[in-house]
């Protein structure tokens, strides 16, 4: 019994003792890693992924998946670009509306929230999979995002002083404390996450309906409404890295967060949280987009083809989904 509890232990540690591993091996075999420069843009490529990979992991404890985040990047991009470029048009009243950026970024978040419940409505009230559902609101967000401006990006994002519309931005651009917003938004938004998971009634019921949607619904729990907010929450941090990868490009590109959830979801499995749901934590999920983001610049860093770098991520994630099956295993006979 000792035994099982210190592998399980192990087990729940994996992607911590990774971390530690490769952060050490490319201490040692790189000059450049441990430099300030270095670790501030490697942590703002990693806050990227992880503020995606917190909203997956609240859908994947549902034992859900959430393909378009990506396309809803891309999406949310576009729709602060046209806003700050174009304004908003009101064609049949022949005006143009400009607005400030704070409320700009909090249309273009809201628009990722609303998304992000349209495939919660299609999964509860629809019954369609999770994985169909959203795999077609992949393509929906990525068909609007071109169509906002027929497949053109919005370029120098910088607004005018007489439409009152400056400063997007700063908002990938500025600092607090030495530290980028973005990171800033990525500890923030976590804390949120971990209150919301472990002190909370909503957070109790995510882990209910992740460990036996049967039971949790014969328990008084509302599945619907909570799996459907999972998915809210998921289409907000999407529409909140849309806004900070367009800020930080200063335009927006439709194209932009292609491909973008294979990593959010990578994050949360090699952080331990269960593809069958009902197991899992957000700060697990923060340390494998870590992982992931330390591994990603040290073979930059080390000159690694970016062929091998695909067929190397590859490999971890596939290891990483075998070492869950083998958790699984463990904490059955533990059981």
């Amino acid at each position: 019994m000792q035994g099982l509890t210190v592998k399980a232990a192990l087990f729940k540690l994996r992607a911590f003792i990774a971390l530690i591993f490769i952060f050490s091996f490319f201490a040692f075999t790189s000059d450049a890693f441990l430099s300030s420069t270095n670790l501030i843009i490697l942590t703002k490529h990693v806050a990227i992924n992880a503020i995606l990979a917190i909203g997956m992991t609240f859908v994947i404890l549902t034992a859900g998946i959430d393909l378009s985040v990506g396309s809803i990047v891309g999406l949310c991009g576009m729709i602060a670009g046209m806003l700050i470029d174009k304004g908003l048009i009101i064609q049949f009243l022949d005006v143009v509306i400009y607005f400030e950026v704070w409320v700009i970024v909090v249309i273009s978040v809201l628009i990722g929230f609303l998304f992000g419940c349209i495939n919660g409505f299609v999964i509860t009230r629809l019954h369609v999979a999770p994985f169909i559902a959203t795999l077609g609101m992949l393509y929906v967000a990525r068909g609007f995002a071109l169509l906002i401006n027929n497949g053109a990006t919005f370029p120098n994002l910088v607004g005018k002083q007489d439409l009152n519309n400056t400063g997007f931005p700063n908002i990938g651009a500025g600092t607090f404390l030495s530290l980028p917003y973005t990171i800033w938004v990525m500890f923030i938004l976590a804390l949120i996450a971990v209150f919301l998971t472990t002190k909370t009634r909503f957070g109790r019921h995510i882990f209910a309906i992740g460990g036996n949607t049967k039971a949790a619904n014969l328990s008084g729990v509302d599945v619907n409404t909570v799996t459907l907010l999972t998915y809210g929450i998921s289409g907000l941090c999407a529409g909140i890295v849309g806004v900070i990868v367009t800020s930080q490009l200063i335009s927006s590109h439709p194209a932009t967060g292609t491909t973008w959830e294979l990593n959010a979801i990578a994050a949360v499995v090699l952080g331990g949280t269960s593809l069958m749901g009902g197991r899992g934590s957000i700060g697990g999920t923060i340390i494998g987009a870590f992982v992931i983001g330390v591994l990603s610049n040290g073979m930059i860093l080390q000159g690694v083809s970016s062929f091998w770098q695909k067929v190397i991520m590859g490999t971890i994630i596939v290891l990483a989904v075998m070492i869950d099956q083998l958790q699984n295993k463990f904490i059955s006979k533990e059981d």
